[in-house]
Parts: C-alpha cells; structure tokens; sequence
C-alpha cells in the first residue's frame, strides 16, 4: 500500500490521515472502570476470588462475613486500579505537554505559528536550530548552502553523534523565498516502524522541476524526538503524523515474560485448587451424612424436615467459602510489590555504576529479578559487549608488504612512513579508500582542528589513520571532497554512494578525480565479500595470509580495493541504479543486485588490522561466571579466526590440551551433514570427561544447520557448554536463542547494538549495555548496564537474593493461608462438620493483612550469605540454577509443616480449654495468637536461623 503525500495542500489529506496528536494513553475518563476491572477480572485467580466474594453474599452458607472476602478483594483491585491510573495519568501529562508544544508551519505561502497536535500531513513544517522534531518529515531546504543539516538522534536510537541529513537532489537550488509555495507530491509506504529505512519517491510540480521522480532514502528524512542541530534552520514535509511516525509505531507493550518462578507457582496453585476441591467434597458429603443421621438427633440442632431442592449444595458451598483461603488472596500483590523492590535494589547498587561514563545499573522489567538467579545459557554479542568498541589503527598490508608487525604499530613503522613520503601510488590509493570510502563528516573546531564526525567506530578509525599518514580527509561540500596530501590539495565529485548492508558486506562510493576526470569505483568490505571479486590474475594468497595472521592476534580485518569505471559503463550502470532506488517495493533487494553489475574485477589494495581491547574484568567475569554453571555462546558478525582469539583471551574457552574447538563448515547440504555429524559424535564422546570442548560455526552452515539439520543441531546445543557462532546476522542471533528456550533453558542474551535487540527481546531476560554504539539494546532491555562485568554481580548477587527471597515469600504465603485453612478443617469436626467457621472476619481481615505482613516484608531484606562471600564461591549458584528452594519437594515439605503446626495450635488449644465452659470467641483468639506467635518464630527462623543451615546445605550440594 502507498501513500500519497501533496506537499502544501494539507486539505486533501485531512479525511485520510490523522492529525499530529499523541496519544499513549491506555484508559478514558469514561472506560476507566470498566476496561480495568475488564483487565483485572481476565486473569483465573482474580475471577476465582469474585466467585467466593459473590457466593459470601448468600447469607445462607457465608460462614463469616462477606467482608472477610470483600474487603482485601477490593483493596487489593484498588490497588492495582490506582497504579495504573497513576501511571496513564502520567502519560497524559507527557502526550499534552508534547502535543502543546508550539511550531511553525506554512500554510498557504505565509508562516504560521500553531501547536504541534494540529500539523497535518501534507503541512510544511518550519524548524529552527535545537527545535525538537514535532512529527516525521521529508527535508526541502536548509540553511545550509548544500542542503545539509545536523540532527541529534538519541531520543530516537539512542546513538549521541550527531547525523548528517540532507535534502533530495530535486530540492536542491531551489529559494529560500520559493520553499513557501513549493507544491509537488510524495509517494510513500504506509507507516512502519523501522526508523533505517524510508523507500519513497517525490516529484515536484512545474516550474520548480518538470516532473522528475526523484528517490528519497532515509537520510532526506528527519524523525520525530529527533533534535536540529548546528544548522541554522530547516524544514521539511510532513509525511507521518500522530501515532504513525515512525517512533509511535514502535511504541506498545512488551510482551510481558513468566519467570521459572511464576510459573511454578501456578502449577503449585492449580494442586492446592485441585486439593481444596477434594477436601470440599469429603466434607461436603460428611457434613450432609451427619446432618442427616446425628444432627437430627440433637435437641438444639433445628434442621426442618424437609429443605429446599439445593439443601444438598449447602454445606458443600459453605466449606468451599470456608477453604478458600487456601490460595493467598494477597499472594499476587505481595509479589509484585516485593519484586518492585528487587529491582530498586539494582537501581540503587553503587557497585554497579561505570566509573568512567557515570551510568548507574538499571532494571527496566519489575518482574523477573528472581530469573536472574536461574540463568543457564548467557549468548553474547562480541563488538562492544566485550570489547571497548573502541577501534585503534594497528596493522596493515598494502602491495604484499606487512607494516607494523615489528612495531605493533603501522603508523609509526619507517618502511610505510617512507612509502608515504615517496608517494608510492599501491600506498596512496589504499589511503585514498581509508580516507573517502565511508560516511563520515568533517568538522573544523574553532581552533582550526579538524574533527570527525563517523557513525562507526571503524570508520572513525580509518580515517584518522589515514589523516596521522597526511592522506587528511579537510572538508565536503556538497558532493565535492577535499583531500589534502603531502602539501597538496585533491578533489573528488562523489557520483554515488552503495552503502553497506550486512547482506552485502562491503561499502563503496564511486567518485571522480576533478583533477583528470576519471570515474573511480572505491571499495572496502569484509574479505569474502573482496577478494572473490578481483580481476583474474591477481594473487591474492598475501592478502589471505594477512588476514589469518591478524585474525590470529584478534584484529578485525577490512580488505581494499578499487578500479577505474569507463564513462559509458557508469552512465550505463546509473540508469539501473536510480531505477532501482526509485521503487518502492523491494528497494534495497533491487538495489544490492545493481551493485553487484559494478563490484567487480577489483583490484586489491590491502588489507587493514584494528585492534578493539577487551573491557576490563570480561575474562574474570567470564571464568567466574562458568564455575557457576553457566554456559557461554558468543554470536558475533566477525570473522572465525578474530572470534576464535577473543573468545581464548577472555576465557572464553580453553586453549589445548585441555580444551578442543570443533568446527562446523561447508557450503553445501551434505558437507555441513558430515560436518555436523563428526563434531557431534565427538561431543557424545567427550561428553563424560572433563575436557573443555566448544564448537565453532559460520552463518552459512548455521543457516543450513537451522533449516535441514535441526534436531540435530539441537541435541548438539544441549551438548555443548560453550559455542562460537561467526558471520551471523541478527535473525540468527534471536533463532538461536528461541533454540535454547524450546529446550527449557533459561537464557540470558546481552549485547550493545541495535542489531542484538531481536536477540535481547527474545531470550527469558535481555540485558543491554549502555556502550559507544548507542542505547537501542540497553531500551529494549530488561535490564540496562555500563559494562560487562557487572554481569557478575548482577546475576550472583541480585539474582541470587531474588531468588531465595521470592522462594521463601510465595511459600510462606502459602503456609500461613494453610494453618488457618486447616485449623478451621479440625474445628469442623467438633462442629457437627457443619461449616461453622472458629474465626470471625475481622480476625481474618487482621490476620492476613497486618499480623503475618510485617515479619514478610522484613524478610525482603534477608541476606543468607554475604555478597562476598558469594562472589567468592560462584558454586553456590548452583542451587538456585536446580530450582533447589522452590519446587514440589519444598513446597510438599511446608505443607506439611502448615499441617503439622495447625494439629499443635488446634490440640492446645481445644485442650486448654477442655474442662471449662467458654465462649467460641475465646477459643478463636487463642488460635489466632497461637498462629501469629508461631509464624513469626518461623520467619526469624527462616531469616536467621537459614543463614547457617542454608549456607551448610549450599556447600553440601555444591
């Protein structure tokens, strides 16, 4: 479906699209109540507790009073109800205070100054320097005089370098004057939320241009919650509006995740539903044999001869309304309260703060801090989860020479600095490439320095090498770059820019030398998407031996290359090539496979080597982490052998004898079968000692595997304990995630980028770092850190207490329902099993929400073990990883004591009281304080007393 966009005729768009208002509000004044008791009232627990409020209503079987039920019922709706009014209420007071915001537009040749919830589509929006973007618009004009502006992005992707936008070529020219009566149309995609891609076309109407189509790509756009920067004035077109911007349509909801632990709980739950049940039948039955055999034997039991047809369902209902307390009205909100304060607690951590950048830990998912304790499987991104992404010029190969393997450093080897000096011409193009093959934009400081603004850290590096080896990349205006070399000055026209996609691998720019005229194709990209491209003839074995060698010192590798186009071949080839970038359906497809007619016969230049460091503690951090029981896989885009270094360097794996890599390739069904088969058998094999063995894969036979060899590929994964997953894209990367999941792992992925984010969002609990790369993956995460190794203290210490906390909550909260349950079950047998209740509804009321609440929430902060102690003994972790505090073992073994604990109180009690004429009051209050007293002495037992037993117990199974 297209869309059809006039440009200063907001008139004809008016009925179809919607204005510029926000709107992330969830409820009305008016649908507030019915939609949130709607809400509330689709969950099983909540409609079971309405059930018995609603049955208590009948006088005839309530043993107690309906306020008993009624009473928590409704706090705790009220509760859940004034939160989320809270929270829209609050985004309300955000939609109003952005859609108030006032902004120019232009609306019939003349400026106009409105609020931004009233801009339409079609409408002409005028921005100047530092104005926050009000909706998603198509650049016409800029106050600069090459149609570029600057925009801060951070709100949108979360990446703080600043991005080039710039307006289509068929704006370009046109008068400052004349960009208010501009009139053409846009043709445009419906709205999507992928904020990287914009495949649209727009034709201006005459006299402006002769109705020419004229591609639009992402960069002749500027986003909403985007920031103008450092440009005078902009404006633009807007296309989308409201909530179909591209930023309101990634707006919504996660999907919210079930912890191992809630999920237990429910399947504990539904057997305490099921036993409830039970009991409500014996009784029942029992109750109406009595009534009809020793009742009516009794002087002061008035039972009338002959009831009512529902006689029968009486006693029944009244010990279904008597046991229901069994299942902990309460349990629900006492959780999510207590695991509100599990993530303060990360929130709060002065040991999770970076030193370096200031940014603290953050959980932005309330409800799974006790999953972290559980964690199996951690998959890991490489670039900037391990490493600093901090990229260093180090190595290089140009010609078949090596510069800088003695040194360690290429740009301050004599050999290169010579070549340099002598212009050698392999020398001075593979720096011609390093300089203008990228996207990069150079800024001069007001102190005449020249600055660089790169939206990759290797790109970023590329060029500085180059400029330290006076190939400086001075200035661009417009498509004109300037190069200054050895005192000289060279221009270059830029005619078209293939930029890199992660099908293709490469990047590359055609430009013209202004100097001769001669069309130039520069290129550079990973190895297999270089050398196979070559002209016949050239060896390339060097450049391969180069590759290896730095790969081996875990560098990341860039090949180079280039040649020169005929002017028939280029004028030939740009035909396609604006064909292609003018559709609308399958752009970027159409677009790879023109590329391809031109990237070939390259000549290859060399062979660049960047260092990117290992962030500090990783290997530490790592190793600690696997003597917890946690496997480790990392999925990264780069290279095997690069991959392979890394992951030794920082333990990830070991090196031989003592660990053994697999390796799983081929490029063929049947090779990749072999392949599999070999490496599985010796996985089987090994699988009983105690070496260290990983398998290594590529996104080829990945690809392969995860299509035709899955279950294999399966039991492999189940095998292995560590995995290095190479040259994978993002889809891979969240595929192998759902693969673990589907075997009942908890997993855990973490990464920095925006290519991780299907990967975080698919695994049980996505943590993201807050790196160079931006803060796409630390907003799509659960939970947000500074760097890596605060993983450690993530998962042993929070998610350790969490855990053990959580454990011990939701089955106290069982226990303490239980005792009253079955004290009330004992007193029926000397009630005639009638369904009298011993406690009166106060009683209850009190005893659930003030007595046993108090000694709950000081358990919140119950610390077994010290955090030191844990971090020191990784093993522990064990434990929780087994599901050791919480499964149906402990659970049988609390019933029992809640068993046990109600024959002790009922029997004192019934027995203090047996040779003496008393009140029922009497003896209900007895019970009671019995119940309290007792269940306090639990839970400073259970708080400190565990502290030694549990310890002793962690190191047994350990």
């Amino acid at each position: 479906m297209k869309r059809y966009v006039y440009i200063n005729d907001d008139e004809s768009s008016k009925e179809l699209y919607c204005d510029n208002r926000i709107s992330n509000r969830k409820y009305t004044v008016l649908n507030f109540l019915p939609k949130n008791l709607w809400e509330q009232f689709s969950r099983f627990m909540n409609q079971y507790f309405l059930l018995i409020a609603c049955l208590q209503l009948w006088s005839l079987i309530t043993p107690v009073n309906p306020a008993s039920t009624w009473g928590p019922l409704i706090f705790i709706f009220a509760v859940s109800a004034s939160k989320e009014a809270w929270d829209d209420y609050n985004r309300y007071l955000s939609d109003k205070k952005a859609n108030e915001k006032e902004v120019w537009i232009v609306k019939q040749g003349i400026k106009k100054h409105i609020q931004a919830q009233d801009i339409h589509v079609g409408n002409i929006v005028w921005l100047r320097e530092n104005d926050e973007v009000p909706c998603d618009l198509v650049l016409i004009g800029t106050s600069d005089p090459q149609g570029l502006c600057y925009v801060e992005t951070a709100a949108l992707d979360g990446e703080t370098d600043l991005k080039t936008r710039v307006i289509p070529s068929a704006c370009m020219g046109i008068d400052f004057e004349l960009l208010h009566k501009i009139k053409g149309v846009i043709e445009c995609p419906n709205p999507d939320k992928d904020i990287r891609r914009f495949d649209a076309n727009i034709r201006l109407f005459p006299p402006f241009i002769d109705n020419d189509v004229c591609p639009l790509t992402i960069k002749n756009t500027i986003l909403q919650s985007c920031y103008l920067r450092n440009t005078e004035w902009a404006c633009g077109v807007a296309v989308y509006t409201g909530n179909e911007t591209k930023l309101g349509m990634s707006r919504g909801i996660p999907e919210p995740k079930l912890t191992a632990m809630d999920a237990m709980i429910d399947k504990l739950t539904g057997a305490i539903f099921v036993f409830q049940i039970v009991v409500v039948m014996v009784l029942g039955i029992a109750g109406n044999v009595w009534k009809d055999t020793e009742a009516r034997k009794q002087w002061y039991v008035l039972y009338p001869v002959e009831g009512p047809w529902y006689e029968l369902l009486v006693i029944p209902l009244r010990f279904e309304l008597l046991c229901s307390i069994m299942i902990p009205i309460s349990i629900k909100v006492s959780l999510d309260l207590v695991k509100s304060l599990y993530a303060k607690f990360i929130d709060w951590d002065y040991e999770m703060i970076d030193q370096e950048t200031g940014i603290p830990a953050h959980a932005a998912n309330t409800a799974i801090s006790e999953d972290l304790g559980q964690v199996e499987y951690i998959l890991t991104d490489k670039t900037g989860t391990l490493t600093e992404n901090r990229m260093i010029f180090r190595r290089c190969c140009i010609g078949g020479i090596f510069y800088g393997n003695e040194s360690g450093d290429a740009l301050k080897d004599v050999e290169l600095v010579n070549a340099v000096a002598g212009s050698s011409p392999d020398v001075v193009w593979f720096l011609t490439v390093m300089a203008i093959c990228n996207t990069v934009i150079p800024i001069k400081s007001k102190t005449g320095a020249i600055l660089y603004k790169a939206q990759s850290q290797d790109e970023d590096a590329l060029v500085n090498a180059a400029a330290q080896l006076h190939m400086v990349y001075v200035n661009r205006n417009a498509n004109i770059l300037e190069i200054r070399f050895n005192g000289s000055v060279i221009q270059y026209e830029v005619m078209e820019t293939l930029e890199f996609t992660s099908d293709r691998k490469r990047m590359s720019v055609v430009v013209k030398d202004c100097r001769n005229g001669k069309i130039i194709l520069l290129s550079k990209g990973a190895d297999e998407a270089i050398l196979p491209f070559s002209y016949a003839g050239q060896q390339t074995r060097t450049f391969i031996e180069a590759i290896e060698q730095y790969a081996s010192l875990g560098l990341r590798t860039l090949c180079l290359a280039w040649r020169e186009l005929k002017e028939e071949e280029y004028q030939e080839w740009s035909l396609m090539f604006k064909e292609a970038s003018s559709t609308l359906v399958d752009r970027e497809w159409r677009i790879a496979e023109v590329c391809q007619r031109l990237e070939h016969d390259f000549e290859v230049l060399g062979v660049t080597a960047i260092e990117d460091r290992l962030q500090d503690g990783v290997p530490e951090t790592i190793e600690t982490l696997r003597k917890a029981g946690i496997n480790f896989w990392m999925l990264t885009g780069d290279k095997q052998n690069t991959a392979i270094q890394i992951a030794l360097s920082c333990n990830f794996i070991s090196p031989e004898p003592k660990g053994q890599l697999l390796l799983i390739d081929g490029k063929t069904e049947d090779e990749v079968c072999r392949s599999l088969e070999r490496v599985l058998l010796t996985m089987r094999i090994t699988s009983s000692e105690p070496k260290d063995v990983a398998f290594v894969v590529d996104g080829w036979a990945l690809e392969i595997a995860l299509n035709h060899y899955r279950k294999a590929f399966t039991e492999l994964a189940i095998l292995s304990r560590t995995a290095i997953c190479c040259r994978v894209t993002p889809s891979q990367k969240a595929q192998l995630v759902k693969l673990l999941k589907s075997c009942d792992y908890r997993t855990l992925a973490i990464g920095d980028g925006g290519n991780d984010v299907r990967m975080i969002q698919q695994a049980d609990i996505g943590v993201g770092i807050s790196g160079r790369e931006g803060l796409q993956a630390a907003r799509a995460a659960d939970y947000s850190i500074g760097k890596f190794r605060f993983l450690k203290r993530l998962i042993l210490v929070h998610g350790r207490y969490s855990y053990n906390r959580t454990a011990f909550l939701s089955q106290f909260s069982f226990y303490k329902s239980l005792v009253i349950c079955f004290i009330q079950i004992f007193f029926s047998f000397i009630s005639g099993v009638s369904g009298t209740s011993l406690f009166n509804s106060i009683s209850l009321m009190a005893y659930n929400v003030f007595y046993t609440s108090v000694p709950v929430l000081v358990s919140v902060l119950d610390k077994d073990l010290s955090e030191g102690t844990v971090m020191q003994h990784p093993q522990i972790l064990f434990y929780c990883q087994a599901g050791r505090l919480l499964n149906p073992s402990t659970f049988a073994g609390w019933f029992g004591r809640s068993l046990f604990h109600a024959i002790v109180v009922f029997v004192i009690t019934i027995h203090a009281y047996a040779y003496e004429k008393s009140e029922m009051e009497e003896l209900s209050l007895v019970a009671l304080s019995g119940c309290i007293w007792l269940q306090a002495f639990v839970v400073a037992l259970e708080t400190k007393y565990a502290s030694v037993q549990k310890s002793a117990e962690c190191i047994e199974y350990v």
